[in-house]
Formats: C-alpha cells, sequence, structure tokens
C-alpha cells in the first residue's frame, strides 16, 4: 500500500472487511442512509481518524459494540496519542533501533479490562541486542494517554504555584498521607496541542491564565508497565498573594487545593522528602537549574499590577 493510510485501507485491511466496518459503524452510532446524504467518509487520511478507527477495530471480538462506545472518549485520545508517538524524535544513542521488519513479533492483545483505563495483555517477541528473537514474553500494559503537566512560576516573585489532591495510588500503596504535592496536569484532549491543553488545565485546576511556556521535557514516567507519556513545562505566571485557591470541576469530583510556594521552599520539600510525585521532582530540578535566566528574562513577559 502507497500513500497515507485512510479509512477504506484500514477496513480492506481486515479479513472480513464489510462485518468490521458494521462493527465500527455500531459502535460510531452510524445509520446507514439511502437517501444521498453524506455519511463515513471511507477516503478520508486524518491521521486521528485512522487511529481511531484502528483502536475500535481492535476491540472487535474482544468487547461488545455498547461497551466501546461507552469508551469512545478514551479511545479518542488513545488515537491522537498514537499520532504523536509517531512523530517521535529519532534514535542516536539506542542500538535497539526502531520498528522496522523484524524487531517485534507480536500476537493482537487481549484487553483484560476496559473502563476509564485500559489493562492490555500482549504476547510477543523482540531482537535481542545479540541479534537473536527473545523467547514469548507475556507483558501486561496499563494503557493511559498522553497529559501535561505545567508548574506556574512568578519570576518576579520567585515563587510557584502547586496542586494538593487526593490521590488512589499512594492509597493502595499504603502510603499514611494520600494527598500528593503535584503540578497542574491532564489528559490532551483530541485536537488539542500539549500546550492549549496545559493553558486549559490551569483555568480549570488552578484559576490561572498562563503567560509563557517553556519546554522541561516529554518522557514516559513509567515505560515498564505504562504507555502514559507526559509533557512537562513550566509557565511564567503573575502569583500574587491569594491566587491560591480550591479549584477543580465538580462533574469530575475534583478536589483540588492551591499552594503558593517560594521556590526555595519547595526545593526544600522535594529534598526532605515531602515531594513524592516525580514530575514535580523533574520540573523543580530544572527550574532550578533555569532559575536565573527565568529570572532575567521573565519579568517582562507577565504584567505585575500589584505586589506582593
Amino acid at each position: 500500500m502507497t500513500g497515507s493510510p485512510t479509512l477504506r485501507s484500514v477496513f480492506d485491511a481486515e479479513a472480513d472487511g464489510a462485518a468490521a466496518f458494521a462493527f465500527y459503524a455500531e459502535v460510531m452510532g452510524l445509520v446507514p442512509d439511502r437517501s444521498g446524504a453524506k455519511g463515513a467518509d471511507l477516503g478520508s487520511a486524518d491521521p486521528e481518524a485512522v487511529a481511531l478507527a484502528e483502536a475500535v477495530l481492535a476491540c472487535r471480538g474482544k468487547l461488545p459494540a455498547a461497551v466501546v462506545r461507552r469508551r469512545l472518549a478514551s479511545l479518542r485520545t488513545e488515537a491522537a496519542s498514537r499520532v504523536r508517538a509517531a512523530q517521535a524524535a529519532g534514535s542516536d544513542l539506542r542500538a535497539g533501533g526502531g520498528l522496522g521488519p523484524g524487531a517485534v513479533d507480536s500476537d493482537p492483545a487481549t484487553i483484560a479490562h476496559a473502563g476509564f483505563f485500559a489493562l492490555e495483555v500482549q504476547r510477543l517477541r523482540h531482537r535481542r541486542f545479540d541479534g537473536r528473537m527473545s523467547e514469548t514474553l507475556r507483558r501486561e500494559v496499563f494503557v493511559a494517554c498522553d497529559a501535561v503537566t505545567v508548574l506556574p512560576y512568578d519570576p518576579v516573585r520567585d515563587r510557584v504555584l502547586v496542586i494538593e489532591q487526593f490521590r488512589v495510588g499512594p492509597l493502595r500503596r499504603g502510603d499514611p498521607v494520600p494527598w500528593q504535592l503535584e503540578p497542574i496536569a491532564g489528559r490532551i484532549d483530541p485536537g488539542e496541542t500539549p500546550a492549549d491543553c496545559a493553558r486549559r488545565e490551569a483555568l480549570e485546576e488552578a484559576g490561572l491564565a498562563l503567560g509563557a511556556l517553556e519546554k522541561v521535557a516529554e518522557y514516559y514516567p513509567s515505560p515498564g508497565a505504562m504507555s502514559e507519556y507526559l509533557y512537562s513545562y513550566v509557565a511564567i505566571s503573575d502569583l500574587p498573594d491569594g491566587c491560591a485557591g480550591v479549584f477543580g470541576k465538580p462533574e469530575e469530583a475534583e478536589d483540588i487545593k492551591g499552594h503558593l510556594l517560594e521556590l526555595d521552599a519547595l526545593m526544600a520539600a522535594v529534598a526532605g522528602g515531602e515531594v513524592t510525585n516525580g514530575p514535580l521532582i523533574l520540573t523543580a530540578l530544572w527550574l532550578a537549574r533555569e532559575r536565573s535566566r527565568l529570572r532575567q528574562n521573565g519579568r517582562g513577559q507577565i504584567a505585575h499590577p500589584t505586589l506582593p
């Protein structure tokens, strides 16, 4: 097949293309219409539409169409994540290379759980560093889509805003204090850029309009078990006294409290172990390194109508 994949090519790749399209149509709520009204554009080469169709068809024979339909929002974000993943940077240092011919041999994944997140089981072999193929491996993958973290920083007052919220992960581990200090964070919606997401989440979780964004890094926080990929930022921001409050979307049961901290206080909390959130630690260390530059350059990027 040449050229960009299209929706039609996704169905043509199935052994029973008509049945595959019928499942896709049921999930997507498409109704046959013989009146001439325009239906699904099977010639579409929109990468996210193609990736979504592939994600839907990957559920065929594993989940009922009604269950897949309930997961459409998650599948759309998963599709957008796959499109971004295909644009990854090159591999100059890694000896493993990329997904060329014979690099990975895998069976279709089975779906062990399908809720807001999904848990998949994959059986695969991969090329080893000695050139041979590995034995067949069974791997469980927690499927989570791309997300953003952003730490607002006021270069004039030399302070940051962090948020605090209850987290079930530390609770499950047995942590006696399952409330975490974190950067603002959220999943990237379909059609959104990571920067757009950072600005939206700052309004939702802290009531803040962000200034210039400084990219810290993009990375897999736990690649041995999760597909989640993070884009982390520092945002030049105006953080006067009293700007931290309690925010969050009631429909998502969010209960998020903001804290204004001097940057030195944040670094002390990192050094002392009170901050245990990986993205916040990473971002704080980056900010400590870039502090002088941001204080020098960032003063003109935000307006401070009142100080403090």
